[in-house]
């Protein structure tokens, strides 16, 4: 593993970065198709099957999305209430207890019925669909708040799955314009915390960092060289397993004790940020020896 603890003005930062657009909204008709054929062609070595298992539940979430209902907008009022005070528009914990919710969440696990699955997901899919209201309930507020009982992560997946779709197609509606910072590594859209933060190479915003949703899907801008969790720009650094190809490192934080992963996009434009998170599991298993703990939300890296 290489280790940078001081990191020297980088070049490619001057330009792009402040014609950025802030945010970039997610786009349910191919988020999920897209992340599906990135983790199929990831999907090698000791993390295949899992990274498989994960393109077939993207695939399930594209094919749903077509199928479900208008979902409730928050009204004029709750968003005007939102700008004023610099709060994301989608509040997730309004969420814990909603019909439409549920709704995909339920839509999901029958589609992933068909579905060729480890016998552990096998098991917790079956439970799932016994599920009542106000267990399935118990559970979306969970993945909501980002608390997930140890004991329940293989439920817990498929019920992020489910939200990721529920709050993508939310999220997709917001107008972009209307969306500011609203804190340190958080969301703009739904206040979650960021699960990756990738460097990118879209025309416009070269080399430009931004947080990435682990559930609605929002990218949104964030300066370079700043810890997304505690907001310090001093002990920054970064590390990575040498040999890798430098698309993937981890920013550590001297100051909180934390990292963040970075997804260099702009040296790999397939990157899709979950995806790639886990297909970098690696990365996090070296920095568990280290002195760092991971701060990223990563639904499908729950337990790490």
């Amino acid at each position: 593993m290489s280790d940078t603890r001081s990191l020297e003005p980088d070049p490619s930062v001057i330009g792009g970065v402040s014609k950025a657009p802030f945010a970039r909204l997610p786009d349910p008709a191919s988020l999920f198709a897209r992340r599906a054929a990135r983790l199929k062609s990831l999907a090698t070595g000791d993390l295949a099957p899992y990274l498989a298992f994960l393109a077939e539940v993207a695939e399930a979430q594209h094919a749903i999305v077509v199928e479900l209902p208008e979902p409730q907008m928050p009204d004029a009022e709750a968003l005007g209430r939102a700008r004023a005070f610099a709060m994301p528009p989608l509040d997730r914990s309004a969420y814990a207890s909603n019909a439409t919710a549920r709704q995909t969440c339920r839509r999901l696990f029958d589609a992933l019925a068909e579905v060729a699955m480890p016998p552990p997901a096998e098991i917790s899919l079956a439970r799932l669909r016994r599920a009542d209201d106000p267990t399935l309930d118990r559970m979306i507020g969970a993945v909501l708040a980002d608390a997930v009982p140890p004991d329940e992560l293989a439920d817990h997946i498929l019920v992020a799955g489910g939200l990721q779709v529920f709050l993508a197609r939310l999220a997709s509606r917001i107008d972009s314009s209307t969306l500011g910072p609203v804190g340190v590594g958080t969301c703009p859209t739904c206040g979650g915390a960021a699960a990756v933060s990738m460097v990118v190479g879209w025309p416009g915003a070269e080399g430009a960092r931004y947080g990435a949703c682990d559930l609605c899907g929002t990218l949104w801008n964030e300066v370079r060289v700043k810890c997304l969790v505690c907001g310090s720009t001093k002990g920054v650094g970064l590390q990575e397993v040498e040999g890798q190809g430098g698309t993937a490192k981890a920013e550590t934080c001297d100051e909180c004790g934390s990292y963040v992963k970075a997804l260099y996009q702009d040296k790999d434009a397939a990157i899709e940020p979950l995806a790639d998170d886990v297909a970098s599991l690696g990365l996090d298993q070296l920095m568990s020896a280290g002195e760092y703990r991971r701060a990223g939300v990563n639904p499908f890296l729950a337990g790490y």
